[in-house]
């Protein structure tokens, strides 16, 4: 499946290979990790909620908007629900293209699409206590 969500630690390296392919002369994968601190605050972890069939769709959305405006490439997507401890992966996004700028263009519209639209809820867990937080793309915010 080219979207999904998983409650399973992410394989970027799996996702890559789904958009791996003779033409594309760029492969950009993207990461986003657990860091161990927010705004000077000691992170210990973070938990993602999700109400998967909606969360689905609209990355599937996001996905065919990506295909529209660069087709010739490839996109895969995968987001972490649960417990993600500090180092590991919450988002993985892969690209591919016959040429890199449209592969960078691709990834970062996908995470920031994401990001803004997709009904993902992040609980920071604090070491002085816990934070619900909205992405600041959507301009929302939840304490």
């Amino acid at each position: 499946m080219s979207v999904s969500i998983s409650s399973d630690p992410l394989d970027s390296h799996a996702l890559r290979d789904l958009v791996s392919h003779s033409g594309a002369g760029a492969i950009v994968v993207f990461e986003g990790t657990t860091r161990d601190s927010f705004e000077g605050r000691a992170v210990q972890r973070l938990e993602y909620e999700a109400y998967e069939p909606m969360a689905c769709r609209e990355m599937e959305r996001i996905r065919a908007e990506v295909l529209e405006r660069w087709p010739e490439s490839r996109i895969a997507m995968v987001h972490r629900t649960g417990v993600v401890a500090i180092g590991e992966i919450s988002i993985a996004i892969a690209v591919s293209s016959p040429h890199r700028g449209d592969a960078y263009l691709a990834s970062r519209f996908a995470i920031d699409a994401v990001k803004a639209q997709v009904p993902i809820w992040k609980k920071e867990v604090y070491a002085d206590g816990t934070c619900w937080k909205a992405n600041k793309e959507s301009g929302e915010g939840v304490s």
